[in-house]
């Protein structure tokens, strides 16, 4: 590990970004240019004590999900990124697997979408990055432990996932999620990641298991979709999903028809849903 070559990269890396080009408010005129390690830090999902420490060169060894997770944060490239893993002494991810790492031109549509809740996931349904909108409907999921970032895992394993929708519209999600989680599988037979889903969810579910057994495929696409909110009540959006070229990736983004009683539900999410995420605590 290089750490000293690490700590310049991560200073160039942070001082390059404006708060804009993160979904984030520029707030008072900055005495430098670039982000806070404050903010940094919270994009990044660790203690600015960590991230601090990685900067004057005295930090630990970063994880590979920290690295990820920098990478994310600092908007880096695939090269950067690659960079950033050979700098911290580990082997970057492979090109030719379905990608953890979003894209910085991804990331900036998903920061640009500030009245629309918006979120990356892969094609096997883990969350890779949400906007604060995302976050107001849904929940912090990148908060949450990584075994947990999944949706399909979380719909059928924990009730929180299933709470945020209807109960009458519970069973077409349960089909959809299985459907679309089929048709990967079977398009990626050498992958390990869908196979190890599948036979988790089969021994833990028996919802799963059965609705699996029944060979139905459905490749998601766009849809409309109703979320059960605790605060603004039903919401009924309709869901746009956006591929990357490989169609690892999804863009999903959700938006109210003007007029509608959800669109009017969707204002107010942004209003009382986000006072708390101030930029410190995206």
């Amino acid at each position: 590990m290089n750490r000293a070559e690490l700590a310049d990269f991560l200073r160039r890396g942070r001082a390059r970004l404006n708060p804009s080009d993160v979904g984030l408010a520029a707030g008072a005129r900055r005495r430098t240019p670039g982000l806070r390690r404050e903010e940094v830090a919270a994009l990044a999902g660790m203690s600015v004590d960590y991230y601090t420490r990685l900067e004057q060169s005295r930090g630990p060894r970063p994880s590979r999900q920290m690295l990820t997770a920098l990478a994310r944060a600092l908007r880096l490239t695939d090269d950067e990124r690659d960079h950033l893993f050979h700098l911290a002494g580990e082997e970057p991810p492979r090109r030719d697997a379905p990608a953890a790492h979003v894209r910085p031109g991804l990331l900036l549509v998903l920061d640009r979408l500030h009245d629309t809740p918006a979120l990356v996931m892969t094609d096997v349904g883990e969350v890779l990055a949400q906007n604060a909108m995302s976050r107001a409907l849904s929940g912090d999921v990148l908060a949450r432990p990584p075994h947990e970032r999944n949706v399909v895992r979380r719909f059928f394993l924990d009730r929180a996932g299933r709470d945020l929708f209807p109960s009458e519209d519970r069973a077409e999600h349960a089909r959809a999620h299985v459907a679309n989680l089929r048709a990967v599988a079977a398009a990626r037979p050498d992958d390990p990641e869908p196979a190890a889903l599948v036979a988790e969810l089969r021994a833990s579910s028996e919802e799963f298991a059965a609705l699996w057994d029944r060979h139905e495929v459905a490749v998601r696409r766009a849809s409309v979709k109703r979320f059960q909110h605790p605060v603004v009540g039903l919401l009924e959006l309709d869901c746009e999903l956006l591929l990357t070229d490989d169609h690892h990736q999804h863009l999903l983004i959700h938006t109210a028809r003007p007029g509608t009683e959800s669109h009017e539900r969707l204002h107010l999410l942004r209003v009382v849903g986000l006072q708390d995420l101030t930029p410190g605590a995206v």
